[in-house]
């Protein structure tokens, strides 16, 4: 990739660029050291744009390799991080995003998500989320907790992941501060072409995770059975 000074950005609707390349790192089971050798690669190779979450446990050893990467200025990172459905309450969204910043051994984030449209009840984390632990979303009130925390500087930007038309139609009708962006799976196969023209018409700009479509990504397993087949 080279120098980050060669990553185009995206101007948000908060003012400020988000590069357009950035490093998701959600592995599952997590491994800390084996997470932290690859953040350093990254940095080495130019990445400064890195997108974790306190359900991805990479929170710990992202700040490690930030610390450790030689990385002139905080001003050259771009950091995102999420708050879980288990602390998808008003009263639980200041501690969680301090508990992230503690983690990442930084004092603020570029961008804080809220990570999916919903609320689960308090308690640990987990993936997926059971029936039994749906509890109803108060949008209103975490949102406002969200832009306590934007106004507070503890993040420069508020968004979203996984929201669909109509739960941003119901957002940006109690907002403030509009989401700067609506994280999404999005790849050549699933391209939310409505959800993108109408975050384009309401100024929110999009990110895509898994825009290869993941680790099952039809054209990869094309590519190891051709491969498993020259090498018959």
């Amino acid at each position: 990739m080279g120098t980050s000074e060669k990553v185009p950005k995206l101007r948000l609707n908060s003012g400020h660029g988000m590069p357009l390349v950035g490093m998701g790192t959600a592995e599952f089971p997590p491994v800390p050291e084996k997470m932290k050798s690859a953040y350093l690669d990254a940095i080495a190779v130019g990445y400064r744009h890195f997108d974790t979450a306190s359900l991805y446990k990479s929170e710990e050893p992202l700040g490690e390799a930030i610390k450790l990467g030689l990385i002139g200025s905080r001003h050259e990172l771009f950091v995102t991080s999420k708050l879980w459905c288990n602390e998808n309450h008003p009263e639980m969204v200041l501690p969680s995003i301090k508990n992230s910043l503690r983690n990442l051994k930084t004092e603020y984030l570029d961008l804080f998500l809220i990570h999916m449209p919903m609320s689960a009840k308090p308690g640990p984390h987990s993936f997926p989320i059971k029936r039994d632990d749906v509890v109803p979303l108060n949008l209103k009130g975490v949102w406002e907790a969200m832009e306590d925390c934007q106004n507070q500087g503890l993040t420069k930007a508020i968004a979203v992941s996984n929201f669909t038309t109509k739960k941003l139609e119901q957002l940006l009708a109690l907002a403030k501060i509009p989401p700067a962006v609506n994280q999404v799976k999005m790849n050549p196969t699933w391209q939310q072409q409505k959800l993108k023209e109408y975050c384009a018409r309401k100024g929110i700009g999009i990110t895509a995770y898994s825009p290869l479509g993941g680790g099952k990504a039809t054209f990869l397993r094309i590519q190891f059975s051709h491969q498993r087949c020259l090498k018959k």
